[in-house]
């Protein structure tokens, strides 16, 4: 007797990027062979349940369990669940989120890479998520040794934009410049460009953004364009896939949390700044940005900003916290990260295309820096 195919519904909204992304993920996962029948429509960031889910008989299902009305249901509905939310919950259901840590170490590093020692959050108090957000960016804040300044949101300032935007107005006013600040999501990093456009408000001279979820659109009809920080959402919803079949086909999973680490930093002109005193040490820090997978060296920066080594090497420790030779690696590493998590293209390919001598010199400068050979990061991070 052939067995019928699971009913799965997805409770996933349409909305954002994010979301689009894990939607994603899930059909990577089918078409693999899974035999699915998917129930789902459009729906909104944190909208109650669609009406057809209450009446519904199915095995399994996905959701972005962003409120307890949503929660409410899975629960009633008594079959397995994976949510895909990091909102706080009442209860426990095996949960595939991205990795809010990590996403806050991106952005702290990223800023502070750039010379910033004045630090801002501008979160959203409708989200959960969000608090998770502030309480992991103040704490690599604090490690660097700065304090962090955050905006006082609250869930009536979404009521009245007007009214949020004079907030949002007077909090960037009185910061003290220059200022980087990590904003929890790509919209909340655009109302923030929006109002120092108005209040003429250098960007990034005297304010640098850079935003989360790395919808591309939305990042770059900005003015000037937002940075931001690329979750790998199509992973996410294809581990979430993964763990709802094996607990279809009852498999005992635990109600544990599996964190998703994101891609990478999509840097754009909102942070396109050296915020640094030293004319000499940004210039250096310009050049290697712009030349870092050209395989230059150290030497090919001094030739650049005319200093000696003593006095780069000390420069660049004081405002930057690394040696010219690491920041260099650095930005390679960062470099292959990405295409290994974005591309098919082979390692001798990416070697070429990020500065690299060879193929074994990548892998022995991958492998030091992250405790895993590139192929095993390939596999760990890519959705195919």
């Amino acid at each position: 007797m052939t067995r019928s195919r699971p009913k799965v519904a997805l409770l996933i909204e349409t909305s954002n990027v994010y979301s689009r992304g894990l939607l994603r993920g899930i059909c990577a996962f089918v078409r693999e062979g899974t035999q699915w029948e998917i129930h789902f429509t459009e729906e909104g960031c944190g909208d109650a349940p669609p009406s057809w889910f209450h009446n519904w008989r199915g095995d399994g299902v996905i959701a972005r369990i962003e409120n307890h009305l949503i929660e409410e249901a899975v629960l009633l509905a008594g079959m397995p669940a994976v949510n895909v939310s990091n909102s706080a919950l009442s209860h426990e259901f095996p949960t595939v989120i991205s990795n809010s840590e990590a996403v806050c170490r991106l952005a702290a590093e990223h800023l502070l890479e750039r010379g910033f020692q004045r630090l801002g959050y501008c979160g959203d108090s409708r989200f959960g998520w969000s608090f998770h957000h502030e309480r992991y960016f103040r704490r690599q804040v604090k490690m660097a040794g700065y304090d962090l300044r955050v905006f006082n949101s609250a869930k009536s300032d979404s009521r009245d934009w007007l009214l949020e935007q004079r907030k949002l107005t007077r909090w960037l006013k009185e910061l003290p410049k220059p200022i980087g600040i990590f904003a929890c999501c790509d919209i909340r990093g655009q109302q923030l460009l929006e109002v120092c456009r108005q209040e003429g408000i250098r960007v990034p001279d005297e304010v640098a953004v850079v935003g989360h979820y790395d919808d591309e659109l939305l990042c770059e009809l900005c003015d000037p364009p937002l940075s931001s920080i690329a979750p790998n959402a199509p992973r996410a919803g294809y581990e979430a896939a993964s763990i709802l079949d094996e607990l279809m086909r009852g498999v005992s999973v635990p109600c544990t949390v599996l964190p998703i680490e994101p891609v990478g930093v999509s840097a754009r002109k909102s942070t396109d700044v050296i915020a640094v005193p030293d004319a000499q040490a940004a210039a250096a820090m310009r050049f290697i940005r712009e030349h870092a997978y050209e395989g230059i060296g150290v030497e090919d920066v001094l030739k650049a900003v005319a200093m000696s080594r003593t006095v780069l090497e000390r420069r660049f420790q004081k405002f930057f916290g690394r040696s010219p030779y690491d920041e260099i690696l650095r930005l390679r590493i960062e470099r292959v990260k990405e295409l290994l998590t974005t591309t098919d293209l082979q390692m001798a390919q990416i070697a070429q295309r990020v500065g690299f001598s060879g193929v074994e010199y990548l892998s022995a400068m991958f492998k030091k820096k992250l405790g895993v050979s590139p192929r095993a990061f390939r596999r760990r991070a890519s959705v195919k």
